[in-house]
């Protein structure tokens, strides 16, 4: 291409062989010395010439700095803004800003950069009159604005704004765009104007600028913008009852975000001048006149705009959950808290009797010229009568004589209005500072109770704000109301003195008393919340509880009345009789109920991110067809109702715990400190496992051992350091297992293990999928039995203890825990107890016991275990049960039988009849005295025939409830007889006793 245009240049320019390289450099710049014009002919050539100048740019950045001092030397820059004034079309525009934006994001050099930036070329290009009706030359115009502000410092802040001329076109060109319709655009006009303000902070001459040329005009445009938002928002929520429109109000909801955000972004820079500025432009034009303004109905609103009610709150509590600048939110809270409908008409009243003629009055009203017109005029008022280039001759010559007359009448305005603003805020703090030296204590307590009198009487938004609590009909408005709440309380600028007028506290507040009303408030809605026919949502209850807990809790100590407590004890018990309508023996139940309890404790509730979705602003719906979140909306169906009935179960037992200084030990039904890990040693002696080669789904395998404990199947491999030990390679809760025959192979099982989610909707993923193959046929039966048992027993157990959290009648722990008196197959199916003491690592070589102990050696046969001989109860918890159970080499082995074998028509659930007097005999036939009645499950005399084929269907039996046990020891049962003499103290070393029957 290039070879093409050597007679162009002249046959002494030859073509340089290096692309990046000086002499290259040069030859672009010849060409463009021949192609000052642009036609239809040389249009790709000079697109191609530019880039391959910036690559080269680039390129000497890094390597030679000779190729900018040839670039300045030439002025190439001039090229380039020739091109564009001759509107050479959108091809060539396009490719040009393109390549300047590529040229100034890879420049790392300052030197560099003051060469590219020399001469105002930049200025030039950044004022040009671009056709921004096109998106693709607006997309990159902007771009290119936004990588020149990221390069600007105070070392280069000169090159933009010109001190002399008063002029910073950087700044100026891009907030015209601050409401295009490109919301890429308005992102990248508020970071352009965000490393300005942070750039200005260090040069007061721009900073002047900022405030007096462009601060007013381009706020009260925004404020202008974000207001009618807002107002297409609220049309938006009053016109799509049916959920319609969901789509286009979140993004309204989230550009709210984006303004508040940026807005705060402005003010955490405290620079104090735009933030006086903004302030006053956010209460006075937006946030009093159209958000407060709009809590309350007005009888004779006229014309000014209005926004609805829920619409306010929920706007309100965005805004005290993102700007925390103290002098704004505390001016914003406490009209809101102690303020009244004077706070509108007042102000107008002293704006009339200012002088100032431009002072802002509380209104939301369109600003009288644009923003463009705005900067054109105070362009035009502070423009000089003769600009002249600066140099040593002319620098502070004739300033005076070149300042208008207009200027100068503009200047003492401004200085009169500041003087006025101090002047007033004197005299403010000067009365107040007399009034107050003046005033004795009587007086001043007979003033602060009259002021409350008057306070409760005239606080229309503090009314509205408590009368939105009431939820007789529907939470609509009371979970904006607690959001609003609970941004206030949690806000960092608000002073506390501000909350403590109305008893609202903050974060780890020390108080002696709190607010009754507020408090009845919140409890009434908890209580309606525990109804059958509740018309709560989960968000607010659960809203309400973290207010509750907020409200009448100390620092030190909590502080609730003792009538407020019984009422919140008596919507927990309405909340537990609720739970008990959906109280079911299957299996989903248990699901749902661990489900629920996990979610609630891995996802507690983010009012920040609640006050993000904006589908609340709709009315509460009972259909999940709306995809609205189930905490967000009412339940529909049995299934959600008793997910919710779970879910204000588990809050009101929280808050009541919380509320009485209880921890909680019943919740969550599996704990994980209590359950073997992966990698644990463990003590395999006397143990029943089962070999099998596991094959995983993707084609693995590997020798196992099969274990089962009481709410795990766990797989171990033999620890190679201490003989009898094992290392467990993987533990899965039995409760989430599925067991499924092989069809073609009748020693191999199918075996999956879920994952537990707290999503009901996720698609349950498997932690473990393989095939287990065993020896024979027989073990593979045993096995099965086994894995199905268990689950049913694990089951079983939890079931058992949510139905103690409910009150509810249960049946015996030994029944459920597998080792029932009554049943000789069910300690059968589940021959392997955890016990928590016994998981160890390789370095403790203390612990000599067995972790997964055998309860059925043979028929009769119990391993008893050293327990207190003072415990309680004859029904241990799953927990107790571990704790109480010792190790083996300091118990007893006692060897039991039942008096008599239950016939075959025995239903394994009736209970067998025992003997009334059981003794105990040593193997030399000596009486040994009876052990005390806090007996473990394992020592209670359970019938074992020697093959049983029982199982929990009495109707139905299968090869599958078959197991095979070694026969009994005739040596160890006698009959009862005389009683055999003997001593009656207990032996010093405990030896195997025999019950003599």
């Amino acid at each position: 291409m290039f070879g093409r245009s050597r007679s162009w240049v002249g046959a002494g320019q030859g073509k340089s062989k290096s692309i990046h390289s000086l002499d290259h450099l040069k030859y672009m710049y010849h060409v463009l010395t021949k192609n000052t014009a642009v036609t239809d002919h040389n249009r790709n050539l000079l697109v191609e010439t530019i880039r391959s100048i910036t690559e080269i740019l680039i390129w000497g950045d890094q390597n030679d700095s000779s190729v900018f001092d040839f670039f300045l030397e030439k002025n190439m820059f001039a090229f380039f803004l020739n091109i564009l004034r001759q509107k050479s079309g959108r091809y060539v525009c396009v490719q040009l800003l393109q390549t300047l934006n590529i040229l100034f994001e890879n420049i790392s050099h300052e030197t560099s950069l003051y060469y590219l930036l020399s001469n105002n070329h930049v200025n030039s290009i950044i004022v040009h009159k671009f056709d921004f009706s096109d998106e693709e030359i607006m997309a990159y115009y902007i771009s290119f604005l936004k990588t020149l502000s990221l390069k600007m410092n105070n070392h280069t802040v000169h090159f933009f704004y010109n001190e002399h001329s008063n002029d910073f076109a950087l700044y100026t060109e891009a907030i015209k765009f601050f409401n295009h319709s490109e919301s890429m655009v308005r992102i990248a006009v508020r970071t352009i104007t965000l490393n300005v303000y942070k750039v200005s902070l260090d040069n007061q001459l721009m900073l002047h600028y900022i405030r007096d040329k462009t601060a007013v005009p381009y706020f009260s445009n925004l404020v202008w913008f974000i207001g009618s938002h807002v107002i297409e928002l609220d049309n938006c929520v009053q016109t799509d009852e049916e959920h319609r429109n969901r789509g286009k109000l979140s993004d309204l909801v989230a550009e709210h975000l984006d303004h508040l955000h940026y807005l705060n972004d402005i003010l955490i820079i405290n620079c104090e001048f735009l933030n006086d500025v903004l302030t006053d432009h956010l209460l006075n034009r937006l946030f009093l006149p159209l958000y407060v303004y709009s809590l309350v109905n007005h009888e004779q609103s006229g014309d000014r705009p209005r926004i609805s009610s829920q619409v306010s709150l929920y706007l309100l509590s965005q805004v005290f959950l993102i700007i925390h600048y103290a002098p704004l939110v505390n001016s914003l809270a406490d009209v809101i808290l102690n303020g009244d409908l004077s706070v509108f008409s007042l102000q107008a009243q002293q704006d009339v009797q200012k002088s100032c003629t431009n002072a802002s009055v509380r209104c939301f009203t369109k600003p009288a010229e644009s923003l463009e017109r705005s900067l054109e005029i105070n362009r035009q008022r502070g423009r000089k009568k003769v600009q002249k280039r600066p140099n040593y001759k002319n620098v502070g010559e004739e300033e005076e004589e070149e300042k208008g007359p207009e200027e100068a009448q503009e200047d003492s305005d401004k200085a009169k209005e500041i003087e006025m603003v101090i002047m007033e805020r004197c005299k403010i703090s000067q009365i107040s500072g007399l009034t107050e030296q003046n005033t004795t204590d009587e007086e001043k307590t007979a003033a602060a109770a009259a002021a409350g009198i008057e306070a409760q009487k005239s606080r229309p938004f503090l009314d509205m704000v408590y009368n939105a609590l009431d939820c007789s009909a529907d939470d609509y408005y009371a979970l904006f109301v607690l959001c609003l709440l609970y941004a206030m309380s949690h806000s960092k600028g608000i002073a506390s003195q501000l909350l403590e007028k109305i008893q609202l506290p903050a974060q780890q507040a020390e108080r002696s008393s709190y607010s009754h009303v507020l408090a009845e408030r919140l409890i009434r809605i908890v209580n309606q919340a525990a109804q059958p026919d509740g018309k709560i949502r989960l968000a607010t209850l659960e809203l309400s509880c973290l207010l509750l807990k907020q409200l009448v809790q100390s620092s030190s100590d909590g502080i609730i009345k003792d009538v407020h407590l019984a009422c919140l004890e008596g919507a927990k018990e309405e909340s537990i009789h609720l739970l008990r309508r959906f109280y079911k023996g299957d299996e989903i139940f248990l699901d749902m109920f661990e489900d629920e309890h996990r979610s609630m404790t891995s996802k507690p509730l983010n009012v920040e991110y609640l006050m993000m979705d904006a589908s609340i602003l709709l009315p509460p719906t009972g259909t999940p067809l709306t995809g609205i979140d189930f905490v967000k909306r009412l339940p529909c169906g049995d299934v959600e109702r008793t997910r919710r009935a779970i879910r204000v179960f588990f809050m009101l037992r929280s808050l009541s715990l919380h509320l009485r200084a209880e921890p909680e030990t019943q919740l969550p039904l599996t704990r994980e400190e209590d359950l073997i890990q992966t990698d644990d040693v463990l003590d395999l002696n006397n143990s029943d496992l089962i070999a099998c080669m596991v094959v995983w789904k993707d084609g693995g395998q590997a020798q196992r051992f099969l274990a089962v404990d009481l709410y795990q199947m766990s797989l171990v491999e033999p620890e190679t350091k201490r003989l009898g030990w094992g290392v467990v390679k993987f533990a899965g809760l039995l409760q989430d297992m599925q067991v499924t025959g092989v069809e073609d192979d009748s020693r191999a099982l199918n075996i999956i293990i879920h994952k537990p989610t707290s999503n009901p909707h996720a698609k349950p993923f498997p932690i473990l999928q393989a095939n287990f193959i065993f020896a024979d046929h027989i073990r593979c039966i045993i096995a099965k039995q086994r894995l199905a048992k268990g689950r049913i027993q694990a089951r079983r157990t939890k079931m058992q203890r949510i139905a103690v959290l409910l009150d509810l009648p249960v049946q015996p722990s030994a029944d459920v825990l597998g080792f029932s008196r009554s049943s000789a197959a069910s300690s059968q199916h589940l021959p392997f107890r955890f016990y928590e003491q016994s998981r160890r690592g390789l370095s403790d070589s203390t612990v000599q016991r067995s972790v997964f102990a055998s309860v059925d050696k043979v028929p009769g046969f119990a391993v008893a275990q050293c327990i207190n001989q003072h415990s309680p109860s004859l029904m241990p918890s799953p927990s107790s049960l571990s704790h109480a159970s010792g190790s083996t080499g300091h118990c007893d082995s006692v060897t039991a039988s039942t008096i008599s074998t239950p016939s075959a028509t025995q239903s394994p659930s009736d209970e067998p009849a025992f003997p009334d007097a059981v003794q105990y005999v040593d193997e030399t036939g000596s009486v040994v005295p009876a052990p005390g009645r806090a007996l473990a499950p394992s020592l209670t005399p359970a019938h074992q025939p020697t093959i049983s084929l029982l199982s929990d269907d009495t109707d139905s039996l299968s090869v599958e409830s078959l197991t095979l046990l070694p026969p009994t020891d005739p040596q160890h049962i006698h009959r009862i007889g005389s009683e055999p003499g003997g001593s009656p103290e207990e032996p010093d070393e405990p030896e195997a006793a025999s019950v003599e029957l």
